[in-house]
């Protein structure tokens, strides 16, 4: 049977055209932001996402992860559900208010027995984690905790206080919240926040099948394959999902061109652009006179490889019958 896949011709100008064929339906997408059913976060998709993506942020502004279930979970709503409660990550101030006594130089924490119950927290479970956070003595009135530390300063009180807010009393760190969908395998779950390591270990997780959408972390945890992977996906969920059908090819020379080197590099004078190979290529894009007194530095050689250097001299560029060089003897 014969490939539905066009070969691509000897010479082609395959970056051009990928960057053409991704560049011009970029321009067309609209500003608007996409809901995502099932997180309550405007995840942002479009042009937006596209700009991240190709800027490689340290983290996007939405992270957003996929869990798969492995087991009888994964068939079974109510068990999901128990995974997600666990991973959910509680902080103390959503148990509850925290106060300052300054006049007895006390911490007071009234907690909420409803949501403590909503949440399955048990009160000696609070208890220890302040204890060891804070150390002191702690006095409990029904569910209200006195925490009396050993501080000099009200200052220091206060520097407590913020630190026992923000206390995380179960689930995994950085995931603020999870909602239980059904896919076509099962459910999985979904959550606003990521942390690939923390989920890993959570037990009835596939960790096999572990997404996030952040994918500097990807690469952080799993290696620079599975990034250009993530990189790949990413791109093209966006562009799908704007309805514009760019063929995966150009993506992948883009995810490719973004993490040859080993880490992912974002695309502009930080990036790929101002580390091309000749001089005069970086000099084109931005920031001329840099490059320019840099390589007059360096005695930097420009071998005229690329096609923006022919341009800039003159030359025939190295593309297509420009590629072939013919020898004769006269």
């Amino acid at each position: 049977m014969k490939s539905t896949l066009t070969k691509i011709a000897v010479g082609e100008a395959v970056g051009i055209v990928a960057a053409q064929s991704i560049g011009e339906p970029g321009t067309q997408m609209t500003m608007r932001t996409f809901h995502y059913a099932g997180v309550a976060e405007q995840v942002p998709t479009g042009l937006p996402r596209l700009i991240e993506l190709v800027d490689v942020r340290k983290e996007p502004k939405k992270p957003l992860m996929d869990i798969y279930l492995k087991g009888a979970a994964k068939d079974d709503e109510k068990k999901a559900q128990a995974i997600a409660t666990d991973i959910e990550s509680v902080t103390l101030i959503r148990l509850g208010e925290v106060t300052e006594d300054f006049a007895q130089k006390k911490i007071v924490i009234e907690l909420d027995a409803d949501e403590l119950a909503h949440l399955k927290v048990d009160l000696d479970e609070v208890r220890k984690k302040i204890k060891t956070t804070v150390g002191g003595e702690i006095e409990t009135e029904g569910t209200v905790l006195r925490v009396k530390p050993k501080v000099n300063s009200l200052r220091m009180l206060r520097r407590l206080t913020n630190r026992i807010k923000s206390l995380p009393i179960r689930g995994v760190e950085r995931i603020r919240r999870c909602v239980v969908l059904k896919g076509k395998e099962g459910y999985f779950i979904r959550t606003a926040g990521s942390n690939i390591s923390g989920i890993m270990k959570v037990e009835g997780v596939d960790p096999t099948r572990v997404y996030t959408n952040d994918v500097k972390e990807v690469e952080k945890m799993l290696g620079i394959e599975a990034a250009r992977n993530a990189m790949v996906h990413e791109i093209k969920q966006v562009l799908d999902m704007q309805g514009l059908n760019v063929d995966v090819r150009h993506i992948m020379l883009l995810a490719d061109a973004m993490t040859m080197n080993g880490q992912i590099k974002s695309i502009g004078r930080h990036g790929l652009s101002g580390q091309k190979a000749g001089v005069l290529a970086r000099a084109a894009f931005e920031e001329t006179v840099k490059h320019l007194v840099n390589a007059a530095i360096q005695a930097e050689e420009d071998r005229l490889i690329g096609v923006t250097e022919n341009i800039i001299v003159g030359q025939t560029v190295p593309l297509g019958t420009g590629l072939v060089k013919l020898k004769m003897k006269i």
